[in-house]
């Protein structure tokens, strides 16, 4: 028998399931555009699709066994191929940009691999399938942690009433474990009031992020403006 029985394409969905729903907790857990359900129906579909490419080659190769003149030519991948320039346009809805900052292309790849492993599953190499959501898990959940890169960032923050204000931000740093590794400062006369500009370059360790720190001292009513500085 060339086709797929209905129990090893029910174990391949379920599979597929399984696959897209630890990949989704993981980017979902983090608050990702893209979560648990849309991994899975991304891995679901694309596991289909492979199921359905399976199932027409074998039929396409029994009809040609059974009747030597049908001329049916096979192109194996082609159905597939589509699911993986498809996904971009959805891997595309979760990148976003905001104040020069671009986010979610980590959430956009991990939707591509999604329909890669989903595509393995349909055509039954469950090896390469379990192994591969492996890989995505560890580089998604534990590689940020094992490998060291570069954590010095350089934040500007403006700010009003500076002695309390620096003694605020200092607090803070000290508080969630950022080093503090160099400041440059500036003062601007407003008439009324000075407006300061202290430019840090932090050693952020793999602590916070910078989206934790905008959050917090957003809330300090002295600060009227941060943002990230390339040097």
């Amino acid at each position: 028998m060339l086709g797929v029985s209905w129990w090893e394409q029910g174990l391949r969905l379920l599979l597929a399931v399984i696959i897209g729903c630890v990949i989704g907790i993981e980017r979902e857990r983090k608050n990702r555009p893209a979560g648990m359900r849309t991994h899975v129906l991304v891995c679901v579909g694309a596991s289909i699709i492979a199921i359905m490419e399976s199932l027409m080659i074998a039929d396409t190769i029994t009809l040609n066994m059974n009747n030597e003149s049908t001329g049916i030519a096979i192109s194996y991948g082609r159905i597939s191929a589509q699911v993986i320039s498809g996904i971009g346009f959805l891997g595309a809805g979760t990148i976003f940009i905001s104040q020069k900052k671009i986010a979610g292309l980590t959430t956009a790849a991990s939707l591509w691999n999604v329909a890669c492993l989903g595509l393995a599953v349909g055509m039954g190499y469950y090896t390469i399938s379990i192994a591969g959501c492996a890989i995505v898990i560890i580089t998604l959940a534990l590689l940020q942690r094992l490998v060291r890169v570069n954590s010095v960032k350089h934040v500007e923050i403006k700010f009003i009433h500076r002695v309390e204000t620096i003694a605020f931000i200092n607090d803070y740093f000290q508080t969630i474990g950022v080093r503090v590794l160099d400041i440059d400062f500036h003062v601007e006369n407003k008439g009324k009031y000075n407006l300061y500009t202290n430019i840090y370059t932090l050693d952020m360790q793999g602590k916070t992020t910078y989206k934790d720190i905008v959050n917090k001292l957003s809330e300090y009513a002295n600060i009227q403006g941060i943002r990230t500085r390339n040097t």
